[in-house]
């Protein structure tokens, strides 16, 4: 089942990675770095566009198109040469940033668009081993010199506690046949992944009283993200987290924030809000 969501699907050259790497870290263009889908993420995560429908390398929030070369990716020649020979369908090919302490909260991707199937491959250029991917229940650490397939309508994750900066190549593409070539054999190594513990319901139910005397406190922030991190530390029901932090607001009486997080549970998620909380 992992392998459905996650996995190795080819390695890279070293010295095709350390010229995109290059590219990536030095580039001009590569100032200009957006901040989009915020509502997803604590802050610390941006991107710039290589491959879209404008062409402006700015234009970052994913649609369904025939892409073009943007302005910054005919600076990136290596970069450029690397996604021709893959010879894939692009839909959109973005650079990604990751700063430390920071998180792309629990989430799914894709469903705005139609039921055209459709993958994330991911390429590292520079990681950590604290700059790690949880999905099915594990956290796996996305190491360079591989492409990395990601079936991002599975709920996922990501984050990066203690840096430096985490790039990666992001693209994502349409299903065919040269996609399923390139992916026949993929594979994923044990070193790589690493179980999380189950989270029990005592547990959790300590977890919600700890946020419940942070945000009496008056630190209802750092509360909701106290919660929202036990993602990448236990592994849970889908949406638990959500429903646990509804139910700190239900817990403070505040009606109005309990309703914003079970409607960020349906639209981070794609679900109804109606699983029980803790």
């Amino acid at each position: 089942m992992l392998l459905e969501q996650l996995a190795c699907v080819q390695a890279i050259d070293a010295a095709t990675l350390g010229r995109m790497r290059h590219e990536a870290l030095t580039v001009p263009a590569a100032r200009h770095w957006v901040t989009e889908y915020s509502q997803y993420q604590s802050g610390g995560w941006s991107t710039l566009s290589l491959m879209n429908e404008s062409g402006s390398p700015t234009d970052v929030r994913i649609a369904d198109c025939a892409p073009v070369e943007t302005s910054l990716l005919r600076q990136m020649p290596s970069t450029q040469k690397f996604l021709t020979s893959l010879g894939l369908r692009y839909m959109w090919v973005r650079l990604a940033r990751l700063s430390p302490n920071s998180f792309l909260w629990e989430h799914r991707d894709y469903a705005e668009f139609n039921k055209v199937e459709r993958r994330r491959l991911h390429v590292p250029l520079m990681s950590n081993s604290s700059a790690t991917l949880v999905t099915g229940g594990v956290r796996v650490c996305l190491r360079p010199g591989r492409i990395w397939q990601l079936a991002p309508t599975h709920v996922h994750g990501a984050c990066n506690l203690l840096g430096p900066d985490r790039y990666h190549l992001l693209i994502d593409c349409y299903v065919d046949d040269r996609l399923s070539e390139l992916t026949e054999s993929a594979w994923l190594d044990d070193a790589d992944v690493i179980q999380l513990p189950v989270g029990t319901d005592d547990e959790m139910r300590g977890h919600l009283q700890k946020a419940l005397t942070l945000a009496r406190l008056g630190y209802r922030q750092s509360a909701e993200n106290y919660l929202l991190r036990l993602f990448y530390q236990r592994a849970l029901p889908e949406g638990r987290i959500y429903d646990l932090i509804a139910s700190l607001h239900d817990e403070l009486g505040d009606d109005i924030a309990a309703r914003v997080w079970r409607a960020n549970k349906m639209e981070r998620l794609g679900t109804d809000g109606s699983k029980g909380a803790a």
